[in-house]
């Protein structure tokens, strides 16, 4: 099984934001659509980054309330690691329990055409068995 199969039943909706929205702004995002991780997108549209619910608390726990006044370029993840609609579904599992991580930007040809998460993964792995 593929990612492909998973995106055609969750849909390709991605919550994105632009570098230089503040950590306020990204957990306001986060909270009012209940969501665990927003992707961060540069000029054309490319994956520049990501941050999530746990990169949050890291940086409130280390800066405190100044923290939220930051712009998210300044504590997003960088270094994102991506799959394509081709990767295999295993694959996936093991990439995210290696890298202890819970979502996945999908890229196809340098473009965000959706993102998959831990659950979305968890879900179709019950529904196969």
């Amino acid at each position: 099984m593929i990612i492909a199969n998973i995106l055609k039943v969750k849909g390709r909706s991605v919550s994105t934001a632009r570098p230089d929205d503040t950590v306020q702004e990204i957990a306001n995002r986060l909270a009012q659509r209940k969501i665990g991780a927003i992707v961060i997108v540069g000029s054309g549209g490319a994956v520049a980054g990501i941050i999530s619910e746990r990169d949050l608390i890291r940086v409130i726990a280390q800066r405190g309330v100044q923290a939220l006044n930051m712009a998210v370029s300044d504590v997003m993840t960088r270094d994102v690691i991506v799959c394509t609609e081709a990767t295999p579904v295993d694959e996936i599992m093991e990439t995210m329990t290696n890298g202890r991580f819970r979502h996945l930007p999908v890229v196809e040809e340098g473009a965000l055409v959706g993102i998959v998460s831990i659950g979305d993964i968890v879900k179709h792995h019950i529904a196969e068995v």
